[in-house]
């Protein structure tokens, strides 16, 4: 039997309310803040994720799904997160000289080569956002305000914001020095990755998951203490803005993303009790992203949010339960006629606008109203010889029992 790629997932019927019920929630709260939806190519040409993403990247090295374009022998690959891509749609489509700022949003899948576990898999879903053109810390409230407000609005209490600055390109270097220098006399006990990422990427240091690693990290130096006057003013004043919005927020120096573009402000959303895979949702200011590929130097900040992480935060709380649709009234027949009258009915009552169910499996009475019961039908109708011949039949209210007779010609319900 030809199954499912490892890492990959099935969403039933009985799963997708959930689903659509928190996609409405972030399309709704996006809308609200001004966020107007973009929809981009899966796939696209590898360097824009070389270039956008980082090289150095784990993503970049290690995790993306490429091939070669049989047509014109070029490298592409399936999109690994979103904001890279929508960065290019700006530059492509113009709107770097519009009016700022430039707000989208998205709901789409992605694709990363991890090992799989509860709250990973290989193809993912995400809710993002980007905010372009708009330098003030306003901005980067306002995109934490989003974030946090599909949060409260799926009602997970558990889920808190952790922030922190990773300084600009002016006084990053200085801080990259400081933390080679801190790491460089442990390298006998640091891990072969981060052994690595010392010399490429040192920052990535801090987040290591091994627990000797991170352990040494929790002596490195500060990127609060390496800030240039003018980051540090910038995190000041967005602290003071979440103070003013009521927003709660720990300072957490070992936030620092895992993605090359980021730089200034960086936040996650943490969930408490879903195991290794606890940031719901991450992101930050990535001023130099739209610069490097090919448009002109142009401000970021943005979110993504992971559809399924956000489902086991809302099970985590007994949150997760939606409501089921269910058929407004189902429609029993019994013999030919009946079935073709059944049909009939159901075809008008839906190009109205009403749920409804009726027999196509030819099952007893008995079958079918248990089969009614088991829908959750508010009513049921059953056609017989006799009312297909007078055009009369009985409406059945499922809660209470009750029953009023109707033409089964013109009623509606």
């Amino acid at each position: 039997m030809i199954q499912k790629i490892k890492g990959t997932m099935d969403i039933l019927p009985d799963e997708t309310p959930l689903f659509r019920y928190i996609e409405g929630i972030m399309r709704e709260e996006a809308e609200r803040y001004g966020f107007g939806e973009i929809r981009t190519p899966t796939f696209e040409n590898t360097d824009l994720f070389v270039r956008g993403v980082g090289d150095t990247t784990d993503v970049v090295q290690k995790e993306m799904y490429t091939f070669t374009d049989r047509d014109e022998n070029r490298s592409i690959s399936l999109r690994p997160e979103g904001t890279a891509s929508v960065a290019r749609a700006l530059i492509e489509h113009g709107k770097c000289v519009d009016t700022m700022p430039q707000k989208y949003y998205y709901i789409i899948s992605c694709f990363r080569h991890e090992a799989p576990q509860a709250g990973r898999s290989r193809e993912f879903f995400q809710f993002g956002t980007e905010m372009f053109g708009a330098d003030s810390p306003a901005a980067d409230a306002t995109s934490i305000s989003l974030a946090a407000s599909v949060i409260r609005r799926l009602g997970l209490t558990n889920v808190k914001l952790h922030m922190n600055s990773i300084g600009c390109k002016e006084c990053r270097p200085q801080y990259r020095d400081a933390l080679v220098s801190y790491f460089s006399k442990y390298k006998g006990e640091l891990c072969e990755t981060c052994n690595k990422r010392l010399e490429t990427n040192p920052l990535r240091l801090l987040d290591c998951k091994s627990k000797i690693c991170s352990e040494i990290a929790k002596g490195a130096p500060k990127t609060l203490d390496h800030l240039c006057d003018k980051c540090k003013n910038h995190f000041d004043s967005l602290c003071q803005y979440l103070d003013a919005m009521n927003i709660e927020y720990t300072v957490d120096p070992t936030i620092v993303r895992g993605l090359d573009y980021y730089t200034g402000t960086v936040f996650e959303f943490i969930a408490e009790g879903i195991a290794a895979q606890s940031t719901v949702c991450g992101g930050g200011r990535y001023d130099g992203l739209v610069e490097s590929l090919g448009g002109p130097a142009l401000s970021g900040i943005g979110f993504a949010m992971g559809l399924t992480r956000i489902i086991l935060a809302m099970k985590q709380l007994g949150t997760d339960k939606v409501e089921i649709a269910n058929p407004k009234l189902y429609i029993a027949s019994l013999g030919d006629k009946a079935a073709l009258k059944a049909l009939e009915i159901a075809e008008r009552l839906r190009r109205q606008g009403t749920f409804v169910e009726c027999d196509i499996m030819g099952r007893s009475l008995k079958a079918q109203m248990k089969y009614a019961n088991k829908l959750n039908a508010e009513y049921t109708l059953i056609i017989g010889d006799s009312e297909v011949e007078s055009g009369k039949a009985q409406l059945r209210d499922m809660k209470n029992g009750t029953q009023e007779e109707l033409e089964l010609d013109s009623f509606t319900i």
